[in-house]
């Protein structure tokens, strides 16, 4: 009985081999998850604190591949090709360098979480691959992804209040230039233009967060950024690049609004099937998932906990006041950060709203993976008309999606002309899946040529008689004009009103 009961070997959760604050001053952070612009701006954060800190390539298939031979063939995607993508890069590193100096040299920060999704399981498959490289000693930093202050589990990292702050910082401007993009590239006159100046803006917010001063350690430096006005300033200069970038918005386009699990959303290349891009070599205008909608649900979601507990907590009003003041006032540095834009950039979508939308289709309660969003957002985008279709991107076999999905069905039986095109992202099917959009497309493209014509008919509009209007005032051509909203999809349709207005 005994000897039974030493055989038995409980669960550990992993931990890091411990870092120094002298260790620090020369280890190189590796970084990714994100796309590149957002990446560039919080190398600019990390850069700003003196750490040394590098982004991981882009992912690639090449990842992929190496990702199923080192875990779980049962993995979903993102875990795949993150994990793939991880090792790709440390195995290039060890043939050059000695696997010995990439133990001791490098360490690899992500984000961690817990619940029914895999992603609060990421590290193990990256501790698996490791092991499977030769690196069990291997440096790997998680950060939870819903606290500011992370001082204690750096360990010599020390991750405060300026680091967290720079981080959200970077991810509002890099979210609200994704915008800029999306919303120029498909009309712009001069091909590539577009990708240039994102590269320029991109690079002079970079010099930006890394010349950030660091006004106090704790509350201090909260107060400074959400008062400063150092990156409004800034972006200030960045709109000057995009006035310079000429658009012809009277090309009939299809929106298509992205959705889906947040990895998969927010990924632009071989992960998703570069999808996004492909959307508009289609003849599509799409709306990007920006980072910071993620952010304000993990603040409301904490709001919402409360409401539902208020019996059991201790001043449950004075937390609750809070929570929503702090809401507020995230809210409305996204809206400082838009307005020098010109508030082209498109809005947050309000937390209630979601999920009063979801409410009779998915529980808000249920957690995972973008829990209710899924179907509040497609929902918002529908009543709202700001998109004509629907695009929600999906691991395979991930199940708080395939929740979502499941919720989806009953929401099209009651709205059976919303166009929603849930696509499984497996890797390694990409000509299925882009089939399958495209069928979607296809008459999501028809729906915004036939809403373009009804308008130009009922209000006797003729392009030729648009454009006359459109050459007498110039500006309208710039990226950085915004098209009102008149209850229309498409921005064709809306900017042939706003010029009927003139």
């Amino acid at each position: 009985m005994v000897e039974t009961m030493e055989a038995i070997r409980h669960y550990t959760a992993y931990r890091t081999r411990p870092l120094t604050d002298e260790q620090r001053r020369t280890i190189t952070i590796l970084f990714g998850g994100l796309t590149w612009k957002h990446e560039r701006l919080i190398q600019g954060v990390l850069h700003n604190l003196n750490y040394n800190a590098e982004p991981l390539p882009n992912i690639t298939r090449e990842d992929l591949d190496a990702g199923k031979e080192l875990i779980d063939v049962g993995a979903c995607c993102p875990t795949i090709f993150t994990t793939g993508n991880l090792v790709t890069y440390l195995k290039k590193k060890a043939q050059v360098e000695g696997r010995d100096y990439v133990a001791n040299n490098y360490a690899f920060v992500t984000a961690g979480a817990c619940g029914p999704c895999r992603f609060g399981q990421y590290h193990e498959s990256y501790t698996m691959a490791l092991n499977g490289l030769g690196l069990q000693d291997f440096r790997l930093f998680l950060l939870s992804q819903n606290k500011l202050d992370q001082g204690d589990n750096g360990g010599g990292l020390n991750f405060s209040l300026p680091f967290s702050m720079g981080v959200v910082w970077a991810i509002l401007c890099a979210d609200i230039l994704t915008d800029m993009e999306y919303l120029t590239r498909p009309y712009e006159v001069i091909p590539g233009q577009t990708d240039q100046v994102m590269q320029e803006s991109i690079e002079y917010l970079y010099e930006v967060f890394r010349n950030r001063p660091i006004r106090g350690k704790k509350w201090g430096n909260l107060a400074w950024h959400l008062t400063t006005s150092y990156f409004t300033e800034a972006l200030k200069e960045v709109k000057k690049k995009w006035d310079a970038v000429e658009v012809d918005r009277l090309q009939v386009k299809a929106k298509v609004k992205i959705t889906g699990e947040f990895w998969l959303q927010t990924h632009e290349g071989d992960g998703n099937y570069n999808i996004k891009r492909w959307l508009e070599h289609e003849g599509a205008e799409v709306i990007p998932p920006p980072v910071a909608v993620w952010l304000d649900y993990l603040l409301h979601s904490k709001l919402f906990d409360l409401e539902n507990r208020k019996e059991f907590e201790k001043r449950p009003g004075v937390k609750m006041a809070l929570i929503k003041a702090l809401a507020r006032l995230y809210r409305r540095t996204y809206d400082g950060l838009r307005k020098a834009l010109n508030f082209v950039p498109y809005a947050l979508p309000d937390q209630f709203e979601l999920r009063q939308l979801a409410d009779p289709y998915y529980h808000y309660r249920l957690r995972g993976g973008e829990g209710h969003m899924l179907v509040g957002k497609a929902l918002y985008a529908y009543r709202h008309k700001r998109a004509h279709m629907i695009c929600e991107l999906s691991p395979y076999s991930c199940m708080p999606n395939t929740m979502s999905i499941g919720a989806m069905a009953k929401v099209l039986g009651q709205y059976p002309d919303l166009l929603y095109a849930p696509i499984e992202v497996k890797g390694d099917a990409e000509v299925h899946a882009l089939s399958r959009c495209q069928m979607i497309l296809t008459e999501a493209k028809q729906r915004a040529q036939m809403e373009f014509d009804e308008v130009l008919d009922r209000n006797k509009l003729t392009v030729e008689k648009l454009r006359d209007l459109e050459a007498k005032q110039p500006a309208l051509r710039r990226a950085t004009f915004r098209v009102p909203h008149y209850g229309y999809a498409g921005t064709a349709v809306n900017y042939a009103l706003y010029l009927a207005t003139r």
